[in-house]
C-alpha cells in the first residue's frame, strides 16, 4: 500500500470513547481528494429484503438512491456475503474480494465500514462518494472490489449489472497517526 499509494491505513482502537475500532493512517500522508478506503459489503437493491440482516447492525450504509450496503463482517451478514460471493463467478475470474471479512484483507482499502462518525473534538476528514462500476469493467479486476450483489442475476448474460461502490475521499491532507472521521450523513455528488 505504501509503495503504490504513499500511505498505509489500519484498523485500530478508535480515539472516540465507545468508538470501537477505527481506521488510522499509520504511514505516509494522504493528500486531499484521494480515495482512502472503500465501504465493503453485500449490496441490496431497494426491493430486496434486509430485515433480519439489519437487526442490531450498525454497518448498513444507505446510498442516496436507497441502495443499501451491509458492511458487517460478522454473524448473518458475513454468512450472506460468503454465500453470494461465488454465485456470480465468471469462469476462472473471482467476482469480488471477500478477504475484507478477515483480519488481513487483500485489498487494504476495504475497511471503510470502520471509519467512525466525526465529533466536536474530531472533525470529518473524509467524505463518502458513490459510484457504479461500469459493466465493461475488466473481469480480472473484479477480485479487488469488496462488494457483491445480494440478488442473483435474472438472465443468462455475463457481467450485466453495475456494481455499487462507495469510497471515502479525503477532504484535506491527512497526516500519519490521524484517525479517519466522516460525517455519516454527507455524500459527495
Amino acid at each position: 500500500m505504501m509503495k503504490h499509494l504513499g500511505f498505509v491505513t489500519e484498523r485500530q482502537c478508535s480515539l472516540l470513547e465507545n468508538g470501537g475500532r477505527g481506521v488510522f493512517v499509520t504511514r505516509g500522508t494522504v493528500p486531499a481528494k484521494t480515495i482512502v478506503s472503500m465501504y465493503p459489503g453485500a449490496v441490496y437493491e431497494q426491493y430486496e429484503p434486509i430485515f433480519f440482516q439489519s437487526l442490531g447492525n450498525p454497518f448498513i450504509f444507505r446510498c442516496i438512491d436507497g441502495v443499501l450496503i451491509d458492511g458487517n463482517d460478522k454473524n448473518l451478514s458475513k454468512l450472506i456475503y460468503k454465500s453470494c460471493q461465488g454465485r456470480d463467478r465468471m469462469g476462472p475470474f473471482l467476482s469480488c474480494d471477500s478477504t475484507w471479512l478477515t483480519e488481513s484483507p487483500h485489498n487494504p482499502l476495504a475497511v471503510g465500514q470502520y471509519v467512525n462518525n466525526q465529533s466536536a473534538k474530531h472533525p470529518a476528514n473524509v467524505a463518502y462518494q458513490e459510484f457504479d462500476v461500469p459493466s465493461d469493467f475488466p473481469l480480472q479486476l473484479l477480485k479487488y472490489i469488496p462488494n457483491v450483489h445480494y440478488g442473483a442475476r435474472t438472465d443468462n448474460t455475463t457481467h450485466d449489472r453495475l456494481m455499487r461502490v462507495v469510497v471515502l475521499v479525503s477532504t484535506r491532507d491527512i497526516q500519519c497517526g490521524e484517525e479517519l472521521f466522516s460525517t455519516y450523513f454527507t455524500v459527495v455528488q
